[in-house]
């Protein structure tokens, strides 16, 4: 039989592999396809779903890689990490592969093909079951393709669930425009259903399946990267402007913050991947990225410690003790002192805590013992800046700083350019501000603020790309200034091109797909 690992979408028994919060995400049906035969009860379409969040689980890895490497604030001396944030990646290199994000798509793909169906046969499905579970697939299929948007620009778009290996394989890729108008047709269909969930009954369930909140944040997300800037606020909006009971709100306790990553689920948090060994001895490996004794792991950049270290000035000139842990960076990142010192004033040895510790103390009695950190994909904090993005195109700077502030507030520093948005002169000191000067302060804040968390170079790709590239010298110098594992005149060379900015498909779909072509800058390489 013809198989594509692209397309060919099994679900597989890994129970002695995985197994989660609950019974609900063990993965079924036992080594079979999901094809028509498949599907007989609210359960099935239940285990089929499990499996989309399952694959997203997996890809977890890649999300963080993608978003950070090629961003200047985290680095990695491991030899495969460094082909991708030098820019000398290839199609055949493994950070290539973008197969279980399909896997997760294929998922989703069939949930939405054949949940409507399993009401003939199951009358315990009731329809608001089945619009619930599709406005769950449909975030799944709608944030994945907005990641592959985001690093590969063009992808095949497969919207139908695989049945047979009679299905034709060889598909195109196709244009960015068409995967953000599948992306927004999407999320506005699950939404149109009135049935996405706002909260589950069970607490990791609001956080870690899909709800309302997640679909509004993939549509301010999409409509951001697409310079739609009036929806994205619309989107922002719903979030930020909420008053359901079970909304999720921006943290604006200082000494909480780390909660968001410890025990995680937090308020703040609007999705993430969950896992968690005491129930199902779950573990996702994340020391394997982050640890601190391993040199090829990620760190943050020279350029990145060295506004950590500036953050933290400013709070020691505010009055914070050099051990008191507080602000952002001292609650997300940690230097093991080794018994000789304080760690921020001598060591220049920076590590991300935010995954490994359970607290905002020290490394000493403050590491996980089972590595089960959550992945947030989406919270508050990002929603709210965003927002400040889409308001500054617009030209409302006011709004942007208010906002801006907030961020700055809840990291114990002071307001931006000394602006309170509250006094009198306030009006005048906006005015005196410029788009590129506010751009660049929201992207300083979010490359602290979400530090580790796969966001850097999206953030640095759209300032790079938006209004017909007006800050591509701007953007390429960030990208310079954070690298430190080569030759700067090779990053300046290789982001002349713009296809560059992107990575290339895998070389073996390019293989076995013959109706798919390679990203242009990568078309030559063998």
């Amino acid at each position: 039989m013809k198989k594509n690992f692209l397309y060919v979408i099994l679900v597989l028994f890994l129970a002695l592999m995985i197994s989660s919060c609950n019974d609900w995400l063990n993965i079924l049906p036992n080594n079979e396809q999901v094809t028509d035969d498949y599907w007989k009860s609210k359960e099935d379409v239940e285990s089929v779903l499990a499996s989309g969040y399952y694959y997203l689980r997996e890809s977890a890895p890649s999300l963080i890689k993608w978003g950070e490497l090629r961003g200047g604030a985290i680095y990695s001396s491991n030899a495969i990490d460094t082909k991708l944030q030098d820019f000398n990646i290839t199609p055949n290199d493994a950070l290539c592969d973008y197969s279980t994000l399909y896997k997760a798509i294929g998922m989703a793909n069939s949930v939405i093909k054949y949940a409507p169906g399993v009401r003939n046969i199951d009358h315990t499905y009731y329809e608001s079951m089945m619009k619930s579970n599709l406005c769950e697939a449909y975030f799944i299929r709608s944030y994945c393709y907005l990641i592959l948007l985001k690093n590969y620009k063009e992808v095949p778009l497969i919207t139908d669930a695989y049945v047979d290996d009679g299905q034709n394989f060889n598909q195109p890729k196709v244009s960015d425009t068409l995967i953000v108008n599948q992306i927004k047709k999407d999320v506005t269909t699950a939404l149109a259903t009135e049935a996405a969930k706002t909260t589950y009954s069970e607490d990791w369930q609001t956080k870690g399946r899909a709800t309302k909140w997640a679909l509004y944040a993939v549509m301010a997300d999409v409509c951001l990267w697409n310079e739609d800037y009036d929806e994205c606020i619309k989107y922002c909006d719903l979030i930020l402007h909420a008053t359901d009971s079970f909304r999720p709100v921006f943290m604006t306790n200082t000494a909480d913050w780390f909660t968001m990553f410890y025990p995680g689920n937090s308020n703040e948090s609007i999705f993430e991947l969950n896992w968690n060994y005491s129930t199902g001895q779950e573990t996702n490996n994340f020391s394997s990225l982050f640890g601190q004794s391993n040199s090829s792991r990620l760190r943050p950049t020279q350029q990145a410690c060295l506004l950590m270290k500036e953050e933290t000035q400013e709070l020691k000139d505010k009055g914070f003790s050099d051990d008191a842990r507080m602000g952002r960076m001292l609650l997300a990142t940690y230097v093991p002192d080794n018994g000789t010192s304080t760690g921020w004033s001598t060591s220049n040895q920076y590590y991300i805590w935010k995954y490994y510790g359970t607290d905002v103390q020290d490394i000493t009695g403050g590491a996980r013992t089972h590595q089960d950190a959550n992945f947030i994909i989406y919270r508050v904090a990002e929603i709210m800046m965003m927002k400040a993005q889409a308001l500054t195109m617009k030209g409302k700077y006011f709004q942007a700083v208010e906002l801006i502030n907030k961020l700055r507030k809840r990291a114990g520093l002071g307001n931006f350019k000394d602006i309170d948005t509250s006094s009198d002169d306030a009006q005048l000191k906006v005015s005196q501000l410029d788009e590129q000067t506010i751009l660049e302060e929201v992207l300083n804040q979010k490359e602290m603020e979400f530090m580790g968390e796969g966001k850097r170079w999206y953030d640095l790709l759209w300032f790079g790309k938006i209004q017909n590239y007006k800050y591509e010298k701007q953007f390429i110098y960030m990208v310079v200034e954070g690298n430190q594992t080569t030759n700067q005149a090779w990053i300046e060379s290789v982001l002349q091109d713009h296809n560059a900015w992107y990575m290339p498909l895998p070389q073996k779909d390019i293989d076995h797909n013959q109706s798919l072509v390679q990203n242009p800058y990568y078309a030559t390489t063998k």
